[in-house]
């Protein structure tokens, strides 16, 4: 080894034993005297030549058998060349990794030190880049704590001596620039921890696609890149989905709405060609897709996330998810993504002990160990996770066009002993059980969506009496933009769940909601997760013969429908789905030719147009003014009768509820105005597979005083039905004011 000193040999066999930890010192162009050596190590070369960008090829020197090549150069260090070599394979040409300079720059660098950096996107990850004409990829990741970081992938025969990074220690992250890269690429990080120990190949945290499962490498694609045509649908997506409008959200696993020939998925083409005008056609104003960030096990449904910045590869690329969304957008529908930021599952390839430390979960098992899911919690607390989180956030609503995000799973954030034995958890500062890391989280998220995405929101799954879910953060809440209200869904099934003959012992569960109602920006959720886990479908709960089952369900969508709150509906509740809900296959299209389930698809179609055209039964879902009960203490004939207002000069819309088999004829309720009603929809219409009762479309107001009121209605209420009346007078509009 003649052109190395004894300190170089020692370098030469760390670096061919993947133990050096600053390639850049030894490897590339450097200062020798009054001269120069470049050093490069290449094992699959036996042969290697320096081409500089004027002048004659240079013979390197082979100083090691693994492939290590050195080539002493008169002057300074060439500032440009290239690299030839002789190979089993043939000949090869190519650019050297280790010529060029720092990739972060400087207030990057100082941005992800201080988590503070909101486009981390940016500059982490995997991006498509030409730097001093050269074409390839610059890799970006953080592991504060390894040793060593290589990039491996189908480029460098996954060898991870090839690739090593240089190590930015005022971030904590790793940086290299490898010319040819292209997109398509597969690639992970060859990790080596503290100790020297190898660790499994990581997939990169911030990849943009990744292959499809079983396969768990990342792939090389750079931000996606689209021609959005949505500018319009931007401007007023913030008013489509405010307090005051009506939102009909239709919740959707892509993998299993429907499937295609053989059962395969269908594709992100296939789906804007085929949901998107259903979802139109049904009358939905927003799309809730569970999680589509790249997940590996099918049966988490997308749940157990291992890229927090790649649309799932099951249904397409990065750029085809995109032109979904604008499609959704071209046809006047909302797209909320379904968001994990609660925690992550610890398969190899992910998030768990990335550098070899707990890095992005907490090292204690009682705050970094979900038991219920067996995945691992995020530290919150650490400012360069919650950086990565939050820009993951914003990610989805800046690059893909999303108009909000669904978070999950907030009251296992929230609570440090949620889920946990007494022994099993660790208090706050104070000895409280908040997480006080997730709750300012939680607020920051909130706070920038605002911010950088207008007219975006953010909802929360949360199933606590937290105060101030929805409340704005300057107020002292958690600044969501709606609640789920699972407290009224868990009520409301269960009632629905009982024989009418003992709905009577069971009444307040249908009434106890609205003494909540308003104390947040509710949506009321019929989820996918009632229809899993044994619970069986929505239909499966109803009691009773066929036809009651059916009239039943029927009922109760037309109660979800008039009731204060935003709705969503999972896939399949509007046909009628009879078996519950399983991932591996379609939706049961074929139960459409059934005309008892074509008439609750129908139903729910008018139900979304009702809601939709009739601003009292939306343009107060989150204010008590736009409330009134008349009748909702008649347990013993299960009825239910209550008024929905608008805004001033809006006609008012009475919604009664009959949930026996009986039919109540002349049942008299006081109404607060006088006037006359038109009956608008009645769940028991023939159309729906119904008995046909009903108000022959049309009753007047009656100078007959009842429940306090001086004027009346006699109803005929249908057996197992929800009856919508519009008024031709609007209520006082001193009420409305």
């Amino acid at each position: 080894m003649s052109s190395t000193n004894v300190n170089s040999r020692t370098a030469i066999e760390a670096l061919v034993a993947g133990r050096h930890q600053d390639p850049f010192a030894l490897l590339g162009p450097h200062r020798a005297g009054d001269g120069a050596v470049l050093r490069i190590f290449r094992p699959e070369l036996t042969r290697a030549w320096v081409l500089p960008a004027d002048g004659e090829p240079v013979a390197m020197e082979q100083v090691h058998p693994a492939g290590f090549f050195t080539a002493a150069m008169d002057g300074p260090p060439p500032g440009r060349y290239r690299l030839r070599g002789e190979t089993p394979d043939g000949p090869v040409e190519f650019d050297d990794p280790y010529r060029f300079g720092l990739l972060l720059g400087e207030l990057d660098a100082h941005l992800l030190a201080e988590g503070d950096h909101r486009q981390l996107y940016r500059v982490m990850g995997a991006h498509l880049h030409e730097i001093d004409g050269v074409a390839g990829t610059t890799f970006a990741v953080w592991a504060p704590n390894a040793q060593r970081v290589s990039v491996v992938g189908d480029f460098n025969r996954w060898d991870g001596r090839v690739h090593p990074m240089r190590k930015r220690p005022e971030a904590g992250a790793w940086e290299l620039f490898i010319p040819g890269v292209a997109p398509g690429n597969c690639y992970k990080y060859e990790i080596l921890d503290a100790e020297g120990r190898l660790q499994p190949l990581k997939s990169d945290p911030y990849a943009f696609a990744a292959e499809l499962r079983p396969g768990t490498a990342s792939k090389v694609h750079g931000l996606p890149k689209l021609q959005w045509h949505d500018d319009d649908w931007l401007a007023v997506r913030g008013a489509r989905i405010a307090p005051d409008a009506p939102v009909s959200v239709y919740e959707v696993h892509l993998g299993s709405w429907m499937r295609g020939p053989g059962g395969r998925w269908l594709d992100y083409a296939e789906l804007a060609e085929r949901l998107i005008p259903y979802v139109t056609a049904m009358g939905f104003t927003h799309l809730e897709l569970l999680p589509i960030t790249e997940y590996p096990f099918d049966g988490s449904w997308g749940y157990q996330p291992t890229g927090q910045f790649a649309p799932t590869s099951r249904h397409g690329s990065p750029e085809d998810f995109a032109r979904f969304i604008d499609a959704a957008h071209d046809a006047g529908i909302g797209v909320l993504l379904d968001w994990v930021p609660g925690h992550f599952p610890s398969d190899a390839h992910g998030l768990a002990r990335f550098d070899g430390t707990a890095l992005y979960e907490h090292a204690d098992p009682r705050q970094g160990f979900h038991r219920d899911w067996n995945t691992l919690i995020y530290n919150f607390g650490r400012r360069e996770v919650a950086n990565f989180l939050l820009s993951s956030g914003l990610f989805w609503l800046d690059r893909y066009h999303l108009d909000g995000l669904r978070v999950d799973a907030v009251a296992s954030m929230l609570y440090l002993d949620y889920s946990r034995e007494a022994d099993d958890w660790v208090p706050n500062r104070y000895g409280g059980n908040e997480n006080l890391d997730a709750i300012d989280f939680l607020r920051r998220l909130n706070t920038l969506a605002a911010s950088e995405t207008p007219g975006a929101s953010v909802i929360a799954e949360e199933s606590t009496a937290w105060p101030g879910v929805s409340r704005p953060v300057h107020a002292g809440g958690l600044g969501f933009g709606y609640k789920w209200n699972m407290g009224w869904m868990n009520d409301t099934l269960r009632y629905m769940s009982e024989d009418p003959v003992h709905r009577r012992w069971r009444h307040a569960d249908m009434t106890f909601g609205l003494l909540y109602s308003f104390s947040e920006n509710f949506m009321l959720p019929l989820s996918h997760d009632e229809v899993v886990h044994g619970k069986g479908s929505i239909l499966g709960r109803m009691p009773g013969d066929e036809w009651q089952r059916f009239a039943n369900l029927r009922a109760y969508y037309g109660f979800m429908f008039g009731h204060p709150g935003k709705k969503l509906n999972f896939m399949g509740n509007e046909i009628a789905q009879a078996r519950e809900w399983a991932f591996e296959q379609s939706l049961d299209w074929h139960l459409l030719e059934q005309p008892l389930h074509r008439g609750v698809q129908a139903l729910f179609t008018d139900l979304n147009r009702l809601y939709r055209s009739l601003p009292a039964l939306h343009a107060r879902d989150c204010d008590p003014a736009g409330f009134e009960w008349l009748v909702d203490n008649d347990d013993a004939n299960s009825v239910l009768v209550f008024l929905r207002k608008g805004r001033a000069g809006d006609p008012a819309v009475l919604v009664a509820c009959n949930f026996t088999p009986v039919p109540r004829y002349g049942y008299r309720v006081g109404v607060p105005f006088g006037g006359s009603f038109t009956e608008r929809l009645n769940t028991d219409a023939a159309v729906y597979g119904g008995s046909n009762v009903g108000n022959a479309g049309h009753v007047d107001i009656q100078p007959v005083p009842a429940h306090g009121h001086p004027q009346s209605v006699e109803l005929t209420l249908p057996p197992l039905a929800t009856v919508f009346l519009e008024s031709t007078a609007s209520p006082d509009p001193a009420a409305d004011a």
